[in-house]
């Protein structure tokens, strides 16, 4: 009897779709990809026509008009199928920024655009070197003059710029010094990149362990029209936020999706493999880690669906959402190690795309949060613990 990766699993027609779409994109466009740094544009493109990116954007902006745990599905499967859908997420999570807190006048302009793949959100502009996971502490700031405001400071470890039309960026419009609590003063802008890289904004490559794009971005009065504020001045940390519960449900799915590819390369090669008169799947040294591996997907797949259902409900699913990203990234990280285990020396050569996947999955620990800091979420926030930072 062989384990169906796919119990439990929603959404049954709409993964077959996925699926289909991803055999056109096997391994060895994956492996090129990342081997030369470059962005899988074609991939993008046809997830794009295919409606598949824009599956959160209301009907009546042309999009799919579907719910989170849709999108969940799609980015599972593109992760199960090898895929790495680090390449287009961004745009699900950083449109309900948009869709939840920007006026009217701003999704009649954007949203319909981002649908139809004429414009591209795929750049999330938050990090700083200084301040890392302390987002209060970013300084961009945002000055008012008239009907703009003029940003100056610097970005790092933004993935897709080159890549984007437009870019949800956070940044300070009133200093830290000057607010009743440290999450005041943080305001959201829309930024159109061409515009800003014509006037002001410099954008340098990172070289990185995986293939995300990834650039630090330099700011010299750029200037923003005001328009391009999303929401109210003075409440973008709120905004962003909200946005974060639904970007760490995407990503758990990510992960689950890891697990699945690894698990089956793993589970497939040790039936196969013979050495000493013996399949290796015999060998409980294999066994072992690739059956916790299973077990601890199972455990994370039903966190990420249990999130999913509290945030389409409209329940707090701050906790929810923080600990199926931390059971998922463990998860595909046990995964990962145990199909790197089970290969051996084979696992190292990037033919097999599995060293590829392994440095892929790895940032799952360390992004869109660092496990650290979701086991202090939970320590204060669920455990009433004292706060540690």
């Amino acid at each position: 009897m062989m384990a169906d990766l796919d119990i439990d699993c929603d959404h049954v027609e709409l993964r077959a779709q996925v699926r289909e779409l991803c055999i056109n994109f096997p391994d060895k466009y994956w492996q090129s990809a990342d081997r030369h740094r470059v962005y899988p544009t074609q991939f993008v493109e046809v997830m794009t026509r295919a409606g598949f990116l824009s599956i959160l954007i209301p009907k009546r902006y042309g999009g799919g008009g579907q719910t989170l745990s849709a999108a969940a599905a799609i980015l599972e499967e593109i992760q199960r199928s090898g895929g790495n859908s680090g390449a287009c997420h961004a745009q699900m999570y950083i449109m309900g920024t948009l869709l939840r807190h920007g006026s009217e006048e701003l999704k009649q302009q954007f949203l319909p655009k981002i649908a139809s793949g004429e414009l591209r959100l795929q750049a999330f502009g938050v990090t700083e070197a200084e301040s890392g996971t302390d987002t209060t502490s970013i300084s961009t700031f945002a000055e008012r003059k008239g009907n703009n405001f003029i940003l100056n400071g610097q970005k790092i470890w933004i993935s897709r710029t080159e890549h984007s039309d437009f870019m949800l960026l956070l940044a300070r419009t009133k200093p830290k010094s000057e607010v009743d609590h440290h999450t005041q003063g943080l305001s959201v802008f829309l930024i159109d990149l061409e515009h800003a890289r014509a006037n002001g904004m410099t954008v340098q490559p990172l070289d990185a362990m995986t293939n995300h794009a990834a650039t630090t971005i330099q700011l010299n009065d750029v200037v923003v029209p005001a328009t391009n504020l999303v929401g109210e001045e003075g409440k973008g940390f709120r905004y962003i936020m909200s946005g974060m519960n639904a970007e760490r449900i995407l990503v758990s799915a990510e992960a689950v999706g890891d697990c699945k590819w690894f698990i089956e390369k793993a589970r497939n090669y040790a039936n196969e493999r013979q050495i000493f008169n013996r399949r290796i799947g015999q060998n409980q040294g294999i066994q072992f880690p690739i059956a916790r591996a299973y077990a601890q997907m199972r455990g994370a797949q039903l966190a990420k669906d249990d999130a999913i259902r509290r945030f389409e409900s409209g329940e707090d699913c701050g906790a929810a959402a923080n600990i199926a990203k931390l059971l998922a990234a463990d998860a595909s990280s046990a995964a990962a190690d145990a199909c790197m285990q089970t290969f051996g020396g084979l696992g190292f050569a990037s033919d097999w795309g599995i060293e590829r996947k392994f440095r892929e999955t790895r940032i799952f620990q360390m992004a869109p949060v660092s496990s650290n800091m979701i086991l202090a979420y939970i320590a204060e926030h669920v455990l009433g613990l004292p706060r540690s930072y």
